[in-house]
């Protein structure tokens, strides 16, 4: 009887994690679509606060939760320093973006992204450039 109340309790468990995917991918493809929606709107070659404010005012439109740069301290040694890092948009409190402008993304850029999600203790985050002809080339997605 245990053994079978186990397995119930395990498939529980997995249609919950599937159904928790869903959720967060579902999320994940929206604010995605935002980005290619501002990007095809502006093309590229403009400044990254024109990307931003209208990525948020695109996230308004959808109906998506976010808040834009929002402040990350470091803790260090049982405080928290304010030592100025801000997260372009932390949406839905699950995902991180940083929003760039460059001629091509970069090993220190992708580093940047990496310690905003482990600071802020956030699993998902996306580095999108807006400095491309199609957006998917400058979109990059990671996974803590």
């Amino acid at each position: 009887m245990k053994n079978k109340q186990r397995e119930l309790f395990t498939m529980k468990s997995m249609k919950d994690m599937k159904n928790k995917k869903r959720d967060f991918s579902e999320l994940s493809h929206r604010v995605i679509g935002c980005a290619i929606e501002v990007h095809r709107t502006l093309g590229p070659g403009l400044l990254e606060s024109t990307y931003q404010q209208c990525l948020s005012h695109e996230f308004h439109l959808n109906g998506i939760y976010f808040k834009s740069e929002y402040p990350l301290p470091v803790e260090y040694k049982g405080i928290q320093l304010d030592c100025g890092y801000r997260i372009d948009f932390l949406v839905d409190n699950e995902i991180i973006l940083e929003l760039k402008n460059v001629e091509e993304l970069k090993g220190i850029h992708e580093a940047q992204l990496l310690t905003y999600m482990k600071l802020a203790k956030i699993k998902q985050g996306f580095l999108i450039n807006f400095n491309v002809k199609r957006l998917k080339d400058g979109l990059k997605s990671f996974v803590l």
